[in-house]
C-alpha cells in the first residue's frame, strides 16, 4: 500500500521537473539572442516598435529597425556616447530628409507630376526616381529578380518607407560606388562598409548574430557612396513624349565636388553631412567588453533647408513618421546651422557722387559643391537695402511679396546680373531648365538645355575641368567678369561680385547699406506647372504648400555704414544720449567715448570706407586707438537703441 501511494507521488514530482526543466528551456530559447542581442521574446515585443520603427528582414537588406537594437539608444548609457552626448546614428538618422525620403510630399507630389505629363512612361519614372528615394525595396526586387518596384507598392512596403536608411549606404559596393549615378547601385549581398578595419573591431559579432560582414570601405572615407544618387542624368524627351536621344544633367553634386579644390582631401561629404569628432564611441550596445571607436561621424545628414523639414514635422502622424518633433527640432536646427558656413560676405563702397552711391556686394562659396545645388528648384537671392540716417529707404533689390515670390523676378526668368541699378532687379543664383524649344520646363524629363546657372560655384572650379559638361555655368554669368575671377582676372575664387548702383537723388547724408541672402528650399513658382495637375499626390501636398510659412531662410548677412557728404548729426538724438569723445582733435589716435548704451564700435575714413581700429571697454568708457594715418575718421557707436556718430579728427604729431 505505500508503494501504491508513493508512486503517484513521485510521477507527481517527476512531471512537475519535467514542466519546470520544460518551462526553462522555453524562457530560455525565448531569452536567448537570436540575430543581434535581442532575444526571440524582445524581438516579438519590439519587432513593430523598436523606437518606432519597423523591424523587417528580406533576403538582402533589413529595416533600420533592426539596426537600432544595436546602434540604437542604449538605455545603459554606455554605447553611441560622446561623453554625456548621445550620439546614436539612428536617432540622428530618423529625423532627417534622408530617411522620410520616400515619405516627403514634394517628391511624391512631383514624381506623380512627372507620370501625369509622360503617362506612357510612369511606370519606368517612378521606378527611376525609387531608385534613390526607397532602395532597399527597389534592389531587393532586384536583386531576387522580380519586376521592377513602382509606386503602386509603396504605401504598402516597409522597406520603401525605411528610405536611405543604414544599409542604403552601408553595403554599396566600394569598387562601383562613384562609377554608377543615377541611383544605378550595385550592392554586396553579404558585407556592410564602414569606417573601420577589421581589426579595430569585432566583425563576428555582426557575423554571428545578423548574417553580414563588417568591414572598412574606402568609399565611405572618401565621400564615393553618395555619389550614386546626388548624381542625376536624365534621358529627356520631346513634347510629345519621344526620346531626343541626348542625356540632361539634372543633378551633379559630385562633378561639382570633383572640380573643387577640396577634391581628394579629407573635406568630402561626410565632413559636413557627417560630421566627425574625436571621442571615442563604443559602437554597439549590450556588448561591454567593446572598445571606443575614433574619430566618429555624427549621422545628422543635414543639408541647409528647412522648409520640408518643418512641414514634415508638421505632419508627423499624417506621413507615419517614426520621429518626435524633438528630434525633427534637433534635425532643424543642425540645418540652420549649417546653412550659416555656406557661403561668406563681404561689402565695399567703391565711390560716392552727389548722384550714385556705388557699393559692391563680394559673395564666396564655401562648401564643395555649387550653392545652391542639388535638386534644380533651390534658389537663392540677394537683397540689398539702402537706409538715409533716419531710417528712411532710399532703395531696395531683392524683397518678397505676400506669396513668397521675389520682386522683380521677370518672366520667363531674371538673367544673372553683373551691375544692379534699378530696385526691380536682382540678382537670383537658380538652375533654370529648357525642353526641346528652350522654354523654361520644370518637367525634369522634358529638360533639354540649360538656360541659366549662375549657382555660386566652390573654390577650384574651372570650366576646363573634364567634369565642366555636366555641371556647366550658362547664361550671362559666363561673360560675367568677377563670376568665379578674382580681381587679376584668375579664375577659380568661388565668387561673385554684384555691382550696385544706387541712386541718391540728391541726398547727400549718411547711408546704411545691408545686404543678405535668403534661400528657398521650394520656390513658389517652381511650383506653378505641377499645380497645373490634379492627383492624389499633389492635391495634398498643394494643400500643405500654400498653408505653410515659405519665408525665406538667411544664408549670410552684413551692412555698411556709409557716412555723409557732410559733417552728420542727428537731429532727433537727445542732447543726454549725445556721446561724449574727448580729446577731439586727438595728436596720437588715443580717444576715450562714454555714451549710454554703446555695444560696439566701428570706424570709417573720410571716405567712408571702413578701418580697422583698436576698441577695449573699460569702467570710465570705451578707449579707441585710431590709424596713424592723418584726417578725420568717423566712428558709428551701436546700441540696443540704434547707431549713434561720431566725427574725430586726427592730428599730424
Amino acid at each position: 500500500m505505500h508503494r501504491r501511494k508513493w508512486f503517484p507521488r513521485k510521477l507527481r514530482i517527476l512531471a512537475g521537473l519535467v514542466a519546470v526543466v520544460l518551462l526553462s528551456v522555453a524562457w530560455t530559447a525565448a531569452t536567448t539572442p537570436v540575430r543581434g542581442p535581442h532575444s526571440r521574446l524582445e524581438l516579438r515585443m519590439l519587432r513593430d516598435q523598436i523606437e518606432g520603427l519597423d523591424v523587417q528582414f528580406g533576403t538582402y537588406f533589413v529595416t533600420a529597425g533592426r539596426c537600432a537594437g544595436c546602434h540604437g539608444h542604449d538605455s545603459l548609457g554606455i554605447a553611441m556616447m560622446a561623453g554625456e552626448q548621445d550620439v546614436n546614428v539612428v536617432n540622428d538618422w530618423r529625423s532627417t530628409m534622408m530617411a522620410n525620403s520616400a515619405r516627403d510630399p514634394f517628391f511624391l507630389a512631383k514624381m506623380e507630376h512627372e507620370g501625369l505629363v509622360n503617362p506612357a512612361l510612369h511606370e519606368q519614372l517612378e521606378h527611376n526616381c525609387l531608385k534613390c528615394h526607397a532602395p532597399l525595396a527597389v534592389f531587393e526586387q532586384k536583386m531576387k529578380g522580380g519586376p521592377a518596384f513602382t509606386a503602386a507598392s509603396l504605401d504598402t512596403s516597409v522597406m520603401a518607407r525605411d528610405g536611405v536608411s543604414c544599409l542604403a549606404c552601408h553595403m554599396q559596393n566600394p569598387d562601383s560606388a562613384g562609377h554608377f549615378f543615377s541611383g544605378n547601385l550595385h550592392y554586396d549581398s553579404a558585407r556592410v562598409w564602414g569606417p573601420y578595419t577589421q581589426e579595430q573591431i569585432n566583425p563576428n559579432i555582426m557575423q554571428y548574430f545578423v548574417g553580414y560582414t563588417p568591414d572598412q570601405g574606402p568609399h565611405i572615407l572618401d565621400g564615393r557612396v553618395c555619389s550614386g544618387c546626388h548624381t542625376a542624368i536624365n534621358q529627356p524627351v520631346d513634347l510629345q513624349g519621344n526620346s531626343t536621344g541626348t542625356s540632361f544633367f539634372e543633378q551633379t553634386m559630385w562633378q561639382e565636388y570633383e572640380n573643387s579644390v577640396y577634391y581628394g582631401t579629407d573635406q568630402n561629404c561626410r565632413s559636413c553631412h557627417l560630421p566627425r569628432i574625436q571621442d571615442s564611441v563604443i559602437l554597439a550596445s549590450e556588448y561591454i567588453f567593446l572598445t571606443g571607436q575614433s574619430p566618429f561621424g555624427k549621422h545628422h545628414l543635414t543639408g541647409g533647408g528647412v522648409f520640408m523639414l518643418n512641414m514634415m514635422k508638421d505632419h508627423i502622424a499624417d506621413f507615419g513618421i517614426p520621429a518626435t518633433p524633438a528630434e525633427f527640432d534637433s534635425t532643424i536646427a543642425r540645418s540652420k546651422a549649417l546653412r550659416k558656413t555656406t557661403l561668406s560676405m563681404a561689402m565695399n563702397m567703391a565711390e560716392r557722387t552727389d548722384d550714385t552711391l556705388y557699393v559692391d556686394v563680394s559673395l564666396t562659396d564655401l562648401i564643395g559643391h555649387k550653392f545652391p545645388s542639388g535638386f534644380p528648384n533651390r534658389r537663392a537671392f540677394v537683397q540689398v537695402v539702402a537706409l538715409s540716417a533716419t531710417g528712411d529707404t532710399l532703395f531696395q533689390s531683392g524683397r518678397w511679396d505676400s506669396t513668397y515670390e521675389v520682386v522683380g523676378n521677370d518672366l520667363p526668368y531674371e538673367p544673372h546680373h553683373n551691375v544692379i541699378t534699378q530696385g526691380d532687379q536682382v540678382q537670383i543664383y537658380e538652375f533654370v531648365m529648357g525642353d526641346v524649344d528652350s522654354n523654361v520646363t520644370t518637367t525634369l524629363l522634358r529638360a533639354v538645355h540649360r538656360l541659366k546657372d549662375n549657382r555660386l560655384v566652390p573654390i577650384g572650379y574651372s570650366i576646363t575641368h573634364p567634369s565642366q559638361d555636366t555641371s556647366a555655368i550658362a547664361g550671362l554669368a559666363l561673360s560675367d567678369p568677377d563670376f568665379n575671377h578674382d580681381a587679376d582676372g584668375t579664375e577659380g575664387n568661388g565668387g561673385d561680385i554684384v555691382h550696385y548702383h544706387v541712386p541718391m537723388n540728391g541726398y547727400t547724408g549718411a547711408v546704411n547699406v545691408k545686404a543678405s541672402v535668403w534661400f528657398q528650399q521650394v520656390p513658389p513658382r517652381w511650383n506653378q506647372e505641377m499645380f497645373g495637375y490634379h492627383g492624389g499626390r499633389i492635391d495634398p501636398f498643394r494643400d500643405m504648400y500654400q498653408a505653410a510659412d515659405n519665408t525665406p531662410e538667411l544664408v549670410v548677412a552684413d551692412s555698411l555704414m556709409i557716412i555723409g557728404t557732410g559733417v552728420e548729426t542727428n537731429a532727433a538724438q537727445a542732447p543726454a544720449t549725445a556721446p561724449k569723445v574727448w580729446p577731439n582733435p586727438t595728436k596720437d589716435g588715443s580717444v576715450w567715448i562714454v555714451a549710454p548704451g554703446i555695444t560696439g564700435i566701428k570706424a570709417y575714413d573720410a571716405a567712408g570706407k571702413r578701418v580697422a581700429v583698436q576698441v577695449v571697454q573699460t569702467k570710465q568708457g570705451w578707449h579707441c586707438v585710431l590709424p596713424e594715418q592723418p584726417g578725420v575718421y568717423h566712428l558709428v557707436l551701436g546700441g540696443p537703441q540704434g547707431e549713434r556718430l561720431a566725427r574725430i579728427v586726427r592730428m599730424a604729431p
